[in-house]
């Protein structure tokens, strides 16, 4: 059977008001915040390059009209950009899954009008669980880049995906949003998992671009505080919990689309040394 029937057929199947689990698609996780400027891409695209060393094959939909994860990965020589765009895929032109070990469908500026059609709202949601169902012999992963702020393509996402990882900056705006992000009227987690994704599972939340600061070491004590449930949890031992520290080393590989455990500085082996047992967690959570 050719992708595009498969394609179709598994459109015709996945009005969102039904039972979502009578197309099985490819793993998917979300890096979701309701805030930008957290690291989000960054961490989205050093773990994909994690995954394809670790011998998955992983495919990243970029579905951020800023587009930081398309930027940096399509700069990386492993990765195959698809010819179609997050928005074909969300409007049901995307047909195949692109070849290779990493494959990338890039964001695009139609992605920010998509919220202005509530129309194709449903269809939107519709097309991106059937193109994940066409990817599942195609690849182990797909990881999902969303727009900050909580909209239809956030929605499609979590609707459409298996698990959800939330990197936060540990600044009082981002604590305080928590809440929206579970509780948001149309597109909190608490909604979406009770009415329409009855399967997905909030893997946790993330500090990242964490800072020895007494300011952060206060809002770090808050959040251990306030959701340890949420918080991935790094041994098996109380308040032991993950984050990734802000380093330079991150920041330049993201800037010049690479790997950083490939980057050979000190600096660069000390921040995988860092970062590649917060990747082991979430790998193992995923799989």
């Amino acid at each position: 059977m050719n992708s595009l029937r498969v394609y179709r057929e598994c459109v015709s199947l996945l009005p969102i008001q039904i039972d979502i689990e009578r197309v099985k698609t490819v793993q998917a996780l979300v890096f979701a915040n309701q805030k930008g400027g957290v690291g989000k891409s960054a961490l989205l695209c050093q773990f994909a390059h994690h995954l394809k060393e670790q011998g998955r094959r992983v495919f990243v939909i970029d579905l951020d009209h800023q587009a930081n994860s398309t930027k940096a990965l399509s700069q990386h020589p492993d990765t195959t950009i698809s010819p179609f765009s997050a928005t074909d895929v969300l409007e049901g032109r995307a047909i195949a899954p692109p070849n290779g070990r990493l494959g990338l469908i890039p964001a695009d500026t139609g992605l920010s009008s998509l919220e202005r059609i509530p129309d194709h709202h449903n269809a939107f949601v519709t097309s991106l669980r059937a193109f994940l169902a066409v990817c599942q012999n195609a690849y182990d992963v797909c990881l999902i880049d969303t727009n900050p702020n909580p909209d239809i393509r956030y929605a499609a996402a979590m609707i459409s995906a298996d698990k959800v990882l939330a990197p936060i900056q540990l600044n009082q705006e981002a604590i305080d949003g928590i809440g929206g992000m579970f509780g948001h009227p149309r597109y909190g987690l608490v909604k979406i998992k009770a009415t329409l994704n009855p399967n997905l599972t909030f893997m946790g939340i993330l500090p990242n671009l964490v800072e020895p600061t007494p300011f952060q070491r206060t809002n770090f004590e808050t959040l251990v505080r306030s959701y340890p449930q949420y918080l991935l949890k790094l041994q098996d031992a109380p308040l032991q919990f993950a984050f990734v520290q802000k380093r330079s080393a991150i920041a330049e590989a993201q800037a010049g689309g690479q790997f950083v455990a490939d980057l050979r500085k000190t600096a660069a082996r000390d921040a995988w040394k860092e970062i590649k047992p917060v990747f082991d967690i979430i790998e193992k959570q995923l799989l």
